[in-house]
């Protein structure tokens, strides 16, 4: 029913990784796109571009409040798509996410405290921790050949140290592409809650679940589970809106809330983008169909480069995707240092994905791919790597 064949030539469009993929190779053949940064190489919904052509042309792009129809748009989709009943009052809006994660830092610890991180993890989470002059204090999750768990004996020996006030949680978790099962996100709530840590939950790959996977929101393991944690929301992953910069904060207990607004009126940050509200509202009410497709794209996507590492580098351990559409791949096997790595990828394969060390010690000799495009420039990627294993095999 839609395309997911095309892919759009972002070249001149002032995207991000495109940018720094020609700052690192400026020599880039016509067609070679990079796996690095987490928005797609899909064209939008087309509900979503014709409901943005018909609101301009209806509107004036002013400061714009909530409306009615966004708001119930965001909790109907909670509902529906997650069972995660929410009230109006409890959503807290913020220009992303990683913003967020700043204002609820500065809202619930002290300078000085400690904040919990499970790695490797979001590279975000560790700045936006240090930016705000709070300590990381890493947990290490646990991993063999085929999947990753949660180290519950670290996790509970931070959290029982009294200067740890807090924890951010990815649910499912970027980059290792785990969809947490209601048990686990129920351990973790356990022992943060008995701590007195507050948890902020990031859910923004919360729609993108594989076939065979459940998504659990972390305010649905208990049933005051909601009063100790906000839960972070945005349609800019699902649906590829990440450069309209609206997110849903979702925090249950009103003095939490109240202290996350006035974090962001500090610094007159009051309203978020009056289109990305209207493109959210578009996404959330017409465009389940468009995702539900993409999510078998990328999901073929997975399988497809799975088979292919598993014949052709089965020295390359391929983790699987639950969630996201981030594939998670370890490389350690051959020996080579991150920087070694990293020069064989940009120079001989022209392959640009985000290099594992990013995600911090836990993360060295991995690579993250960003897996949602057309099949055939993964394949593409695929064939150049293929052409040039001599040069990794040494």
């Amino acid at each position: 029913m839609y395309d997911f064949l095309t892919c759009p030539d972002r070249t001149k469009s002032f995207s991000y990784k495109y940018k720094d993929m020609f700052d690192k190779n400026p020599d880039i053949p016509e067609g070679v796109i990079p796996f690095s940064v987490a928005d797609m190489e899909f064209k939008n919904a087309p509900e979503i571009i014709e409901g943005l052509k018909k609101y301009i042309e209806n509107t004036v792009l002013g400061y714009t409040a909530p409306s009615d129809g966004f708001i119930e748009a965001v909790c109907g989709w909670m509902e529906k798509r997650h069972d995660y009943h929410i009230e109006k009052e409890w959503i807290a809006l913020s220009d992303g996410v990683v913003p967020a994660l700043s204002d609820l830092i500065r809202s619930t610890t002290d300078e000085g405290d400690g904040v919990i991180i499970l790695t490797p993890v979001y590279y975000p989470f560790k700045g936006s921790i240090e930016k705000n002059n709070r300590k990381v204090v890493n947990v290490d999750l646990l991993h063999d050949d085929s999947s990753y768990t949660i180290d519950f004996d670290g996790l509970k020996k931070a959290a029982a140290d009294k200067n740890n006030k807090l924890i951010i949680f990815c649910n499912p978790h970027n980059p290792v592409g785990r969809v947490w099962t209601k048990e686990e996100l129920k351990q973790v709530y356990d022992i943060c809650v008995s701590n007195d840590v507050f948890i902020i939950s990031d859910e923004i790959h919360n729609d993108l679940i594989m076939p065979g996977y459940e998504h659990t929101v972390m305010a649905n393991v208990a049933e005051d589970a909601g009063k100790h944690m906000a839960v972070c929301t945005a349609p800019s992953k699902s649906f590829n809106l990440a450069g309209l910069q609206t997110s849903c904060i979702i925090i249950e207990d009103e003095d939490r809330r109240k202290a996350f607004i006035n974090s962001r009126a500090k610094e007159h940050r009051g309203v978020v983008n009056a289109l990305g509200m209207e493109a959210c509202r578009v996404a959330y009410t017409e465009c389940e169909k468009w995702l539900d497709e993409c999510i078998e794209v990328i999901d073929g996507n997975a399988k497809y480069m799975k088979s292919f590492l598993n014949e052709h580098f089965p020295e390359v351990k391929v983790y699987p995707l639950e969630g996201t559409y981030l594939l998670w791949c370890d490389f350690g096997a051959y020996g080579l240092s991150c920087s070694e790595l990293e020069e064989f990828n940009i120079k001989d394969v022209l392959l640009f994905t985000d290099e594992g060390y990013l995600f911090g010690e836990a993360g060295k000799g991995f690579e993250r791919f960003n897996i949602a495009c057309p099949r055939h420039k993964l394949e593409e990627a695929m064939q150049r790597l293929l052409n040039n294993s001599d040069k990794i095999r040494r």
